[in-house]
């Protein structure tokens, strides 16, 4: 198989987008720079904030969204990843936009925490892919239980990613969401990292239950993608 195109519809926020890239690099099995595969990445602040409009708060992000996509495209990615979580409550209406494939972020993780055999999994997200039932529409297809944190422990969330994460007090963020893991640990067999934020602040060795992070396994996958080592699986 043929190398592809990666194309990364980033800015959601700009330091997920950088850590994503980050980790893409280090999965490949590269010994020069030759070997990496070729990434396009459109660092696209300026989408309006896609839990504000699922909340009815806010600016819809669709046109943005829909330009971002297209722009990768024509620019020649073979295939786009989105590192925001949030932002794949609209990924049916980009992808209808777009012939290239938009390979979902959520629905590779989904896969995965089934072959891992997990039965019930926390979710450590933003209030908008909660309410859009993001995962827990893919998570339920395939028999998987979703436990999310109470009113309080969510607004503690909410407060690391948008006053931590996203404003650049990583520090902040962290002790926020290790507070609220914890607690949630006690109830699943595994957590989601299920914002790009929570990514970037937690590690798999702060909790005792597995922490599954889709920055990783989008990474994962799109290496072997590009590499020409698996093909995309039709959905």
């Amino acid at each position: 198989m043929a190398e592809k195109v990666i194309g990364i519809l980033g800015g959601m926020g700009p330091l997920a987008t950088a850590e994503l890239f980050r980790r893409i690099v280090e999965k490949t099995p590269a010994k020069r720079d030759q070997e990496h595969p070729r990434i396009i990445i459109y660092n696209n602040p300026k989408i309006p904030d896609r839990t504000a409009f699922i909340l009815g708060k806010g600016e819809d992000p669709r046109p943005e969204l829909i330009d971002s996509a297209r722009k990768l495209e024509s620019w020649g990615a073979d295939f786009i990843i989105m590192p925001c979580n949030t932002a794949h409550f609209f990924a049916e209406t980009i992808q209808r936009a777009i012939r290239i494939p938009l390979v979902s972020m959520v629905e590779e993780t989904a896969e995965r925490i089934a072959r891992m055999g997990l039965r019930k999994v926390g979710l450590l997200a933003t209030d908008g892919t909660i309410k859009g039932l993001v995962y827990h529409r893919a998570l339920l297809r395939r028999g998987i239980q979703v436990a999310v944190p109470n009113r309080k422990d969510q607004g503690l969330v909410m407060k690391a990613i948008y006053d931590g994460v996203k404003a650049g007090n990583v520090e902040l963020g962290r002790k926020l969401l290790l507070d609220v893991a914890r607690r949630l640990e006690r109830r699943v067999d595994g957590i989601i990292a299920g914002c790009t934020e929570v990514s970037v602040a937690l590690k798999p060795e702060d909790l005792k239950v597995p922490l599954i992070d889709p920055l990783d396994v989008i990474a994962e996958r799109v290496v072997k993608l590009a590499l020409g080592l698996e093909e995309l699986r039709a959905r």
